[in-house]
């Protein structure tokens, strides 16, 4: 199989790849940057190809994909309260200025 070839992928992983490297672009990364780096993201989630044999391999981790968009939830409930309060007098000190 020659190096780039997607035959071995399955139609899930194709149109996962698919909508990464829409999403990188959308935020202004190259198209060729983009496809490399949403191919080595399915990769990283599911171990490569996984259509020969059956049973297909292991199960896809998600580690990449659900890395995104946890950051407000980073920190203990105390931690993210006291963060809040800081903000709540950070734009209290800006609007009176």
């Amino acid at each position: 199989m020659p190096r780039g070839d997607k035959d071995a992928y399955t139609d899930k992983q194709k149109r996962k790849a698919e909508h990464i490297e829409e999403s990188y672009e959308d935020r202004g990364v190259p198209r060729k940057e983009a496809e490399a780096r949403a191919w080595a993201t399915v990769n990283k989630e599911s171990g490569g190809g996984n259509k020969s044999g059956s049973g297909r391999g292991k199960p896809d981790t998600h580690v990449s994909s659900s890395r995104g968009g946890k950051a407000h939830a980073s920190g203990s409930a105390e931690q993210r309260s006291a963060a809040a309060r800081k903000g709540w007098v950070t734009r209290r000190k800006n609007v009176g200025g």
